[in-house]
């Protein structure tokens, strides 16, 4: 089936371009969704028109959405996960994570289809798309650490796991010292 695509379609076309999509595709999402029109005589006529009108729309979200794609540019997500000792996740980091965490930074929602990465299943520095428009697709970078440890690797021992000291051993400590400094 050939269509006429009204709107910009993520991995398929721009506006105005005409595509051969199968039956289904066109029939039960492009179409009914407003994404395209059957090429047909009449339609093939309005190509030019459609081309223009998509060239506002996008430049229009593009400037709309330029400071946004800087914004976004500077994050950094880190998550801490559970991993074996090959550095393998026990679960794995999700779009749906990403986007949370993301919009929680930017304070705009982004959806986890926005968000081109796989499902990440290791311990590691990872960078990821967020497809803001099809022009404006900035990069972040994902730092996924062992949970109890810091994002650099070095061992953080949290507030259970750090050894405490009573009042009167940290006296004894302060004492001991004392003396071995006048004595030098």
């Amino acid at each position: 089936m050939k269509v006429l695509l009204v709107k910009d379609v993520y991995k398929l076309g721009r506006a105005g371009d005409i595509k051969k999509v199968a039956d289904g595709f066109g029939r039960n999402f492009l179409i009914p969704q407003g994404f395209a029109v059957l090429a047909t005589e009449g339609a093939l006529k309005q190509i030019q028109k459609i081309k223009n009108q998509a060239e506002v729309r996008r430049a229009t979200q593009n400037n709309e959405l330029a400071g946004l794609a800087e914004q976004i540019k500077a994050v950094t997500l880190t998550f801490a996960a559970k991993a074996g000792d090959t550095g393998k996740l026990y679960g794995s980091i999700t779009t749906q994570d990403i986007a949370t965490a993301l919009s929680e930074q930017v304070r705009f929602e982004v959806k986890r289809q926005q968000v081109d990465i796989q499902p990440i299943r290791a311990l590691g520095d990872f960078t990821a798309h967020i497809r803001l428009t099809m022009d404006l697709v900035p990069e972040i970078k994902i730092i996924v650490h062992r949970e109890g440890e810091s994002a650099d690797g070095n061992a953080e021992p949290t507030e259970a796991e750090k050894p405490k000291k009573s009042a009167r051993k940290a006296k004894e400590e302060v004492a001991a010292e004392e003396p071995a400094a006048t004595a030098e």
